[in-house]
């Protein structure tokens, strides 16, 4: 009797466990639109123009679970988020994903019960100043103001930073970016502290980019990335393979212009690549795994790209961000990116 009732137990946590992972992926259908909470505005990673398009590394993740789900990168309503609010809309179910360049940390994994599913960007804090404050480094910055967005992991390691290094600092606390970067213009603070990449997105915002310099020191790791609902285990599976979707296409050389070819060969040609047979929805069906089309790979590659076209179009040397790919070329490139085996 009591094994009987164990085995029932058991059954009715993984039929419960199920019911509550597949939720988010059924009401994300049933509305027939994603809900991507992002940026309130990051040039290269999340921000929309004057008509209100929003582009960038993050929003192609977006854009790139759409089209998993719906075989349309358009059905996706940005929800812009700043650094104190972003976790709070994730939890009550404001967004579906949050795709806003977020750290993924021990605290926000197990604390704030949120699971991030990937790392779309390697990153690391760093430090902005004017060129006439004759600073070269951040250990020269002693007694400085410095320009902070409250909520985030950059004013914890901004005070691990200055207590280490045995000098003193004056928070400037603000909102957003736009706040910090309206503020250090205005000579607030003298310097702007955040993610590397979020100050390459900044100085290029900036009317004289060529005034202000990003010191050398990088002072954390930053794994940025989309994150999820704890609980959410289908629908975080969707967001992880929708991302590594576009890092494989990159690894086997597909892209947008090519696609469609590679798609006739494959299927003409039995002994073609069987993971991009896979991955194209010619041999088998992996999206049914996850409740999605067979040809959610070929949507995401079609509409939005692979991983190496989205850096470049968005945050890549010929931007006037102009990021190197350094950690963020795939592993047979010497970075980390790396998605796991298709099969």
């Amino acid at each position: 009797m009591r094994k009987s009732v164990f085995l029932g137990t058991v059954a009715a946590a993984t039929l419960f466990a199920g019911l509550a992972s597949a939720g988010t992926l059924d009401d994300v259908k049933a509305r027939g639109q994603l809900l991507c909470g992002s940026n309130t505005g990051l040039t290269g990673f999340g921000s929309p123009d004057a008509s209100g398009n929003w582009t960038g590394l993050d929003v192609d993740v977006c854009r790139a679970v759409a089209a998993a789900v719906f075989g349309d990168s358009t059905k996706v309503k940005f929800v812009p988020l700043t650094g104190e609010t972003r976790f709070t809309a994730l939890q009550s179910g404001e967004v579906d994903v949050l795709v806003r360049n977020s750290t993924w940390t021990y605290s926000r994994d197990t604390d704030l019960k949120l699971d991030f599913v990937a790392v779309n960007y390697y990153d690391g804090q760093g430090f902005m100043v004017k060129k006439d404050l004759g600073v070269s480094s951040a250990k020269e910055l002693d007694g400085a103001t410095v320009c902070i967005q409250s909520g985030t992991t950059t004013e914890l390691n901004l005070a691990d930073f200055f207590k280490t290094n045995k000098i003193s600092y004056t928070p400037v606390n603000v909102a957003d970016d736009a706040e910090a970067l309206r503020q250090f213009e205005a000579g607030a603070c003298d310097a702007y502290t955040t993610d590397a990449s979020g100050l390459a997105a900044s100085r290029a915002g900036l009317s004289s980019p060529q005034d202000y310099v990003i010191l050398p020191e990088i002072i954390s790791k930053e794994p940025l990335g989309p994150a999820v609902r704890h609980g959410d285990s289908a629908w975080g599976d969707v967001i992880r393979w929708s991302y590594f979707t576009m890092l494989i296409a990159e690894e086997k050389g597909i892209t947008k212009a090519n696609v469609d070819e590679i798609v006739k060969a494959a299927t003409d040609d039995t002994n073609y690549d069987p993971e991009v047979r896979r991955l194209l929805g010619v041999d088998g069906d992996m999206g049914k795994l996850m409740g999605v089309d067979a040809k959610f790979a070929y949507n995401i590659i079609k509409q939005v790209g692979n991983y190496g076209e989205s850096f470049e179009a968005n945050v890549g040397t010929n931007t006037p961000i102009g990021l190197a790919r350094g950690l963020n070329a795939l592993w047979t490139q010497g970075g980390l990116q790396y998605a796991p085996p298709l099969r």
